[in-house]
């Protein structure tokens, strides 16, 4: 795992088309955001893990539920 520190309205890139910008740190929570190719998914880790703990779904359902109801 790559570390770095990065101050609001700092970014990183990954690659030639992925950009992570800071936006605010307030207290212990960071806003960023993300510009990257629209085929390009992006999906939040809690939710896809929770459904993959509960059971529910096997896991292509779980990220395709997580895209598709919460992306």
């Amino acid at each position: 795992m790559l570390i770095l520190s990065r101050k609001p309205g700092e970014a990183i890139l990954i690659g030639n088309d992925i950009e992570v910008r800071v936006l605010a740190v307030n207290g212990d929570r960071v806003k960023v955001g993300v510009t990257c190719p629209q085929e390009q998914r992006i999906m939040r880790d809690e939710l896809v893990r929770r459904a993959l703990n509960e059971g529910t779904l096997s896991e292509t359902e779980a990220v395709l539920d997580a895209l598709d109801n919460h992306g």
